[in-house]
């Protein structure tokens, strides 16, 4: 059975298959969950694969390996920047979730770890940012048919964990094994 949690512990901590960056279209190191990824990883070997790779489309994710990291892949989801909410922004978030998932799945992982993507920075509110989170993890888990994967937040913050279990209450999300840590 797949399930969603949340824990309160540093992403670089994580011991999934994956872990999720909140990057940017660049790829470039950045501060925040960027910055603590690439210090964790290893700086010039993971700059170098997203040099390589070269750019992402905010909504969409890319897949680098974990070099340093507990985790084998490092999956970089570039969510929007908050503007008010009329340039597609949940739109946007959704699909660097849902891409993020798909990488996943595609590349063999059983378990990802998740930032609150947008969030920080980039400036999205923390109950949208939360609705939108679990509404994306929601439905991709319900198109698992014979694959299970289990989703873990990893927030550091006390306020988002609490906006993020009372997102999860009020998704009906109890179809999924949902612990709260």
């Amino acid at each position: 059975m797949s399930s969603i949690e949340i824990r309160k512990i540093s992403i670089t901590e994580l011991d999934t298959d994956a872990i999720v960056n909140a990057a940017n279209e660049g790829l470039w190191a950045g501060g925040g969950v960027c910055g603590a990824i690439f210090r964790a990883a290893g700086y010039d070997r993971l700059q170098d694969a997203c040099d390589a790779i070269g750019h992402c489309d905010t909504g969409s994710a890319v897949i680098t390996p974990g070099f340093n990291l507990k985790a084998k892949y490092i999956i970089h989801a570039v969510g929007p920047r908050w503007s008010g909410g009329k340039h597609k922004e949940p739109e946007l978030l959704y699909g660097a979730y849902y891409r993020s998932l798909q990488l996943a799945l595609e590349n063999g992982c059983r378990s990802i770890g998740f930032p609150l993507i947008s969030a920080g920075i980039f400036g999205y509110p923390l109950q949208g940012a939360w609705q939108t989170a679990v509404r994306a993890c929601g439905d991709f888990l319900d198109q698992l048919t014979d694959q299970s994967l289990d989703i873990i937040f990893a927030v550091l913050s006390d306020e988002i964990i609490e906006t993020g279990r009372a997102a999860l209450r009020a998704s009906g999300a109890s179809r999924y094994n949902v612990a709260d840590r």
